[in-house]
């Protein structure tokens, strides 16, 4: 019986045909990151209502805004303010809360939702205004006249509302770490100093020049940016009393020292 003595030839290494994985789109990445996000904030308890808090002003501050008053007081009847200065500056205490207690993540969250809902209040009161008025209804013109302001103060309002709010949130969270938690106040009424610079120069500028002088611009920058910081140094107890209350309820207290601060990052915390 002869024995073949060579070795078997060796098999061809078989290949597996392994379908390749593509790794996900960056639409699908920053989807997942998105949804992880929105689940992540329904633990929280009070998040919700605060940011609809949050936008209904901001939408009430936009209607009424284009208002000039005159402060009803003497000593102070040199004032001109617009109308939405009784409402808006309760935005920059919600963003206070929402940077102090959830982190600026959160807080650009709750701006950007508050841009979008502004920015469809000026398109839908843009296109209710053109839209021909029924035979019989004799209110258009005094429709007009409130609505056919909205959009020209609401893209005002939205540069300087992403601006200022974007300002105001950034410095509370580098406030709150230089200052290592304490002292409270130095964050809200620092941040509201440099958040409503910004804020009102820009939309005092935008909402109303060609229709003001610019001496009437300037004591309206003035009248504006003084009422806004007075009303957030009255409101600092409450601010105070809100933030701990949140704190206590919600069990977090956020500290961003490695926070994306980008503005745009929004699938980020």
């Amino acid at each position: 019986m002869r024995v073949n003595s060579q070795a078997p030839p060796k098999a061809a290494p078989v290949r597996a045909q392994y379908s390749q994985r593509r790794s996900p789109g960056p639409l699908l990445h920053y989807s997942y990151r998105f949804c992880f996000i929105l689940i992540w904030m329904r633990k929280f308890r009070f998040l919700d209502s605060l940011t609809v808090g949050f936008v209904a002003v901001l939408l009430i501050s936009n209607l009424v805004g284009p208002k000039i008053c005159l402060v009803p007081w003497q000593p102070l009847s040199w004032l001109r303010i617009s109308a939405a200065e009784f409402f808006f500056p309760l935005t920059y205490i919600c963003g206070d809360v929402f940077t102090e207690v959830y982190g600026y993540g959160v807080s650009r969250r709750a701006i950007w939702l508050g841009f979008f809902a502004m920015a469809a209040l000026s398109i839908l009161g843009a296109l209710a205004v053109w839209l021909p008025p029924a035979p019989g209804w004799n209110n258009q013109q005094a429709y007009a006249t409130v609505f056919a302001v909205v959009p020209r103060y609401a893209m005002a309002s939205l540069v300087a509302y992403l601006c200022g709010e974007f300002t105001n949130s950034y410095t509370l969270a580098k406030l709150k770490l230089f200052t290592g938690g304490k002292w409270l106040w130095t964050r809200t009424i620092g941040s509201t100093i440099t958040g409503q610079a910004v804020d009102t120069a820009v939309i005092v500028v935008i909402a109303f020049v060609g229709s003001q002088s610019w001496p009437m611009l300037g004591r309206m920058i003035l009248s504006s940016y003084l009422v806004k910081v007075a009303v957030e140094v009255v409101a600092t107890p409450l601010t105070y009393v809100v933030v701990r209350a949140l704190k206590r309820a919600e069990g977090v207290d956020a500290y961003d020292r490695k926070t994306n601060f980008n503005p745009f990052a929004v699938a980020e915390l």
